[in-house]
């Protein structure tokens, strides 16, 4: 039995502030958690809920059945919300919630290899009809990829080591497994790093996972495509587990919010921003919240409405 328990789900809905005749997507469905709670809040409105992992789907529609059946789910990656909303007529929207972290029933289910607790196959798709998997790039990309990755998206200050070692294991056999990989990044690091708190293999298996699904790439273009998509009193709400995605997001809602004016340049500024940030700093997790579950601590919400 595999549960998800949904970080910020009543805080990250009521920042929605549900319209019940309004268009709204989910589009990072999961488990269902914000959408069963959408829906339960919509009338005569519609949830569209995109997912492109299928396990995602049957978990969900159970949550989502017991709800309503005014809903949609779409299998496919979020980074296609323009296109595939606009092939069922839809348009605009009132209202979109991104939920960034990795779903608990993946990381739990030892063969989809997310976890490096759990000994599995080196997976790490998503969706699990993609070709590329994490032990393509462990066993084939080059030494300069790996650092590249490891460094860019896990920002592992040890991506040099960590990848020098895995080149010269691979020379002997195939890495297959995570927890093979998790003993090689372990044999590459200093016995000081291995003396610190949090496992040693957390950024490089976050980088890897980045990596595998395209993540930040998808997510900008996604974004930027969602909010075009927003009607006047839209909102857009985004729940981050790492410092890259909430990079992009807050750039992206300054960007959007601001209107720029030229340094050292005299002018009277008589228009506005289209859009605005509700708050100013990311929502952040309860500590109730965050005793009750671990894996929200990271979390955190921000949130962009249009005028």
């Amino acid at each position: 039995m595999f549960t998800h328990t949904t970080v910020l789900l009543e805080e990250a809905v009521n920042m929605l502030d549900i319209k019940p005749n309004g268009v709204y997507v989910d589009a990072t469905t999961g488990g269902g958690g914000h959408s069963s709670l959408i829906l339960s809040k919509l009338t005569t409105g519609h949830l569209y809920c995109f997912d492109q992992d299928s396990f995602a789907f049957t978990k969900a529609k159970e949550k989502l059945d017991a709800v309503g059946k005014n809903y949609t789910f779409i299998s496919a990656n979020f980074v296609d919300i323009k296109k595939e909303l606009s092939s069922l007529g839809i348009n605009h929207i009132d209202g979109i919630i991104y939920d960034l972290g990795v779903s608990s029933f993946q990381l739990d289910i030892k063969e989809r290899g997310f976890s490096y607790r759990l000994d599995a196959p080196l997976d790490m798709r998503m969706n699990q009809n993609q070709e590329l998997s994490a032990y393509t790039i462990v066993n084939q990309y080059s030494f300069e990829q790996l650092c590249e990755i490891l460094y860019r998206y896990g920002e592992e200050p040890f991506s040099k080591q960590i990848a020098r070692k895995i080149e010269e294991v691979r020379k002997q056999k195939p890495i297959k497994t995570t927890l093979e990989l998790v003993e090689v990044i372990r044999s590459a690091l200093p016995a000081k790093v291995l003396r610190q708190k949090g496992h040693p293999a957390k950024q490089t298996f976050q980088a890897l996972r980045i990596a595998v699904n395209d993540e930040l790439r998808v997510f900008e273009k996604s974004l930027l495509d969602a909010l075009e998509m927003l009607n006047s009193d839209g909102r857009a709400v985004v729940i981050t587990f790492h410092s890259l995605e909430d990079r992009i997001c807050k750039t992206i809602f300054k960007e959007k919010s601001t209107v720029f004016v030229p340094k050292g340049v005299p002018m009277v500024i008589n228009e506005e921003a289209s859009y605005e940030m509700i708050s100013r700093k990311p929502i952040l997790p309860s500590q109730e919240e965050i005793e009750n579950n671990n894996r929200s601590h990271s979390a955190k919400m921000r949130v962009l409405r249009r005028k």
